[in-house]
């Protein structure tokens, strides 16, 4: 999520000061004390007059966060699907290469998102699942099947006892000739990185023409072909 700011904690008869983080999972406080709180556990939030209030368990935290104390909340209470983080909007044409998971391909049809085959091009995103490092030579053959602002997301496994390392993936992105710009949990066991097409090797807009327009033809010769 990315959520960080300085502030103050109070919670049973104390106040420490300190930096409090707003991760995908849980909600750290970093300082005089340390308090972590699994948003799962999270029952009740609500913000007032700058504070961010969280009850959790049989316990209460207050969070003085000033006017981020309401976006906080808003982030806990609807903490964003999976397509968000990933950008996937109704619409967009999407591919899914070698991930399997059900769940991703109805999540993409609930939304309105176009599966396609995986050769079809002007992809907005294709979803490449990398199960083994020699997978990772196939990114370069993705790439002129995404639109110039398309994304490919690398979807590997989390964890020091991945077969794919983020290195790897990193390696295979620049040789691909692709840049980094962003990480999210995919799920419980995966992660994705996303690869874009650098801006200076899009290719630009088409400009409008300067010639004169043409007149338009007469009555008689329209419609044919």
């Amino acid at each position: 999520m990315g959520y960080e700011r300085p502030c103050t904690l109070t919670t049973e008869g104390q106040t420490f000061e300190g930096v409090a983080h707003l991760e995908e999972k849980e909600l750290v406080f970093r300082g005089d004390a340390r308090l972590v709180i699994p948003l799962a556990r999270i029952g009740e939030v609500h913000a007032r007059a700058g504070s961010l209030f969280v009850t959790f368990g049989v316990r209460r935290a207050v969070f003085e966060l000033g006017r981020e104390a309401e976006k906080w909340a808003n982030r806990i209470a609807r903490p964003p699907a999976r397509l968000d983080k990933l950008g996937i909007k109704p619409g967009m044409r999407v591919a899914v290469i070698n991930v399997g998971d059900d769940d991703l391909l109805e999540d993409l049809g609930a939304i309105g998102a176009r599966v396609e085959n995986s050769r079809t091009s002007s992809l907005d995103a294709i979803f490449f699942g990398a199960g083994r490092p020699e997978d990772l030579a196939k990114l370069t053959k993705l790439v002129p099947r995404i639109a110039p602002a398309g994304a490919i997301w690398l979807v590997r496994e989390k964890g020091r006892s991945a077969t794919v390392t983020e290195a790897q993936s990193m390696a295979a992105g620049k040789q691909a000739g692709l840049v980094d710009v962003k990480v999210v949990s995919f799920s419980a066991t995966h992660t994705a990185e996303k690869y874009v097409i650098p801006l200076a090797r899009r290719e630009p807009a088409a400009r409008p023409s300067s010639s004169p327009a043409r007149k338009p033809r007469s009555a008689s010769s329209r419609g044919r072909s």
